[in-house]
């Protein structure tokens, strides 16, 4: 009698197919939920940080604040220095800074902002061409829109506004940024003085020992990088803006400390930033100078400082510790001027290197590795890659 053929192998290895197909299948799942989901958290806060600035802007701006002064407030407490007391010296020292800056250049402002309209005479004369090149150009685009254009309503008037005052604008704002600088520097305060407690508890907190380890080196990292780029900056930018304002002291210019406080407070912004500085070293050369080509000497004096500290300086000296893609600077600048304005841009770049460092601990969002291959959506960190 013959034997019935088994299929049992066959249908096992059928099986064990199905299984993985169907695995396969649900990682896929799972992987384009969270990809769609991640698409439509980053689509939604950029508005969302928008439209809530008024509480995001001043602890944003905080927490980067305090992460740059935990270096400062860790020497403190090497000294014997408690925390809340190390804490409220890292904030009496930021505020003290922060103050001698804002009237450095606010108050020489104000006056600057006052003398503009009795010194607009010598800006357009000095301007003169210019202005006439403009004006030929304005009417001949005049002319052909007005051949074009066969019924126009000229009716129709404009009003024009003359702006507030300086000090208007700044009494009116006066309240809301003292409750926004109060804010922040509750945040700033109880960031520092909770600090290593807090980092305490995270490290410890972690489930194992690789776990606390690679939080403490994240944690580290961050701190180290955000801490060295903020405190080298500013001794450029101060050392950019001190030396700006003593040459411009001594070609005659007016208020030249706070002219070398605005070019310290731009360059921090890159590339657009002492862009800007130029345009109001010209402007405030041409409200100074009643020779065209003495008013282009400040601007000139400033673009080959930065030329200088932009090219040799800052690359000798940031670049051994920190590399940052220009094409990744430029997409940080544009995004958060875009949310926040120009203090966004201030904010840009540091917070540029806080995400930078995250990334290349934890691991970067791997698009094409979810489009083609297994759909896992992160790849490995740059450190484990390192010590792999």
């Amino acid at each position: 009698m013959e034997q019935p053929v088994t299929s049992a192998p066959h249908d096992s290895h059928e099986h064990e197919q199905d299984h993985e197909t169907l695995e396969l299948k649900r990682v896929r799942l799972l992987a384009a939920l969270t990809l769609i989901g991640g698409i439509g958290l980053i689509l939604a806060m950029p508005f969302a940080l928008r439209a809530g600035a008024e509480f995001f802007l001043p602890v944003t701006a905080a927490l980067v604040i305090a992460i740059a002064l935990v270096p400062m407030l860790e020497w403190f407490e090497r000294q014997g220095v408690p925390a809340k007391i190390a804490a409220i010296l890292c904030v009496i020292v930021f505020l003290l800074i922060a103050v001698f800056a804002l009237a450095s250049i606010v108050l020489p402002a104000i006056d600057w902002v006052a003398l503009f309209p009795s010194r607009i005479g010598r800006v357009t004369d000095a301007l003169a061409p210019l202005l006439e090149l403009y004006s030929s150009l304005e009417k001949f685009i005049e002319n052909i829109v007005s051949r074009i254009a066969t019924d126009v309503d000229s009716s129709r008037t404009v009003r024009v506004e003359t702006p507030n005052s300086m000090l208007g604008l700044i009494t009116a704002s006066a309240p809301h940024a003292a409750i926004q600088l109060f804010f922040a520097l509750l945040v700033i305060y109880f960031f520092l003085a909770g600090w290593t407690g807090m980092r305490k508890r995270t490290i410890v907190s972690r489930g194992s020992f690789e776990g606390a380890l690679t939080t403490a080196r994240v944690i580290q990292q961050v701190v180290a990088a955000t801490s060295t780029y903020i405190g080298t900056i500013t001794v450029i930018n101060v050392g950019l803006g001190a030396l700006t304002a003593l040459i411009l002291w001594g070609i005659g210019m007016d208020s030249p400390l706070m002219w070398g406080g605005i070019v310290a407070v731009l360059n921090y912004i890159p590339y657009l930033g002492p862009i800007a500085a130029a345009l109001l070293l010209a402007l405030g050369g041409l409200m100074t100078f009643a020779d065209p080509w003495a008013a282009l000497l400040p601007p000139a004096i400033f673009i080959g400082l930065h030329l200088v500290e932009a090219n040799v300086l800052t690359p000798l000296i940031v670049g051994r510790r920190l590399t940052i893609n220009p094409l990744l600077i430029l997409v940080s600048l544009s995004f958060w001027a875009w949310v926040w304005g120009t203090t966004g841009a201030l904010l840009a770049v540091p917070l540029l290197i806080i995400f930078k460092t995250i990334f290349a601990a934890a691991g970067t969002p791997d698009i094409a590795g979810f489009l083609f291959e297994d759909g896992t959506l992160t790849h490995i960190g740059e450190e484990e890659e390192k010590e792999s």
